[in-house]
């Protein structure tokens, strides 16, 4: 008899605890980044290509991209861009990859 009384608290309670399906629509991504517009095939085009991505970051002003060095690596372009904040210590240069075709810029970690 007291299984039976209990039988209906116990539904009522598994019911409360169920979750309600969630109506809100998906978040939408706000800072996703464009693609770049521009190829580099060229190395004045890599410099420019470089240039905007630098003018982009936080500490913009630490980079000297008129010093950059540039090295054609198949698709790639490798550039060596010095920074003002490490004028005296070793590695002195920031490395990035600049691809070719889509002018897309990477960081590359320095040794």
């Amino acid at each position: 008899m007291k299984n039976l009384l209990m039988l209906p608290l116990a539904a009522g309670l598994l019911v409360g605890c169920q979750q309600t399906p969630a109506t809100e629509q998906p978040p939408v991504v706000q800072n996703a980044p464009a693609p770049p517009a521009t190829s580099a095939a060229t190395e004045a085009e890599a410099r420019a290509v470089l240039a905007r991505y630098l003018q982009q970051q936080p500490n913009a002003s630490l980079y000297v991209v008129d010093s950059a060095r540039f090295v054609e690596v198949d698709a790639l372009w490798q550039a060596l861009v010095p920074r003002t904040d490490w004028a005296r210590r070793m590695p002195n240069r920031a490395a990035f990859e600049i691809d070719k075709l889509t002018g897309e810029v990477r960081p590359l970690p320095v040794r």
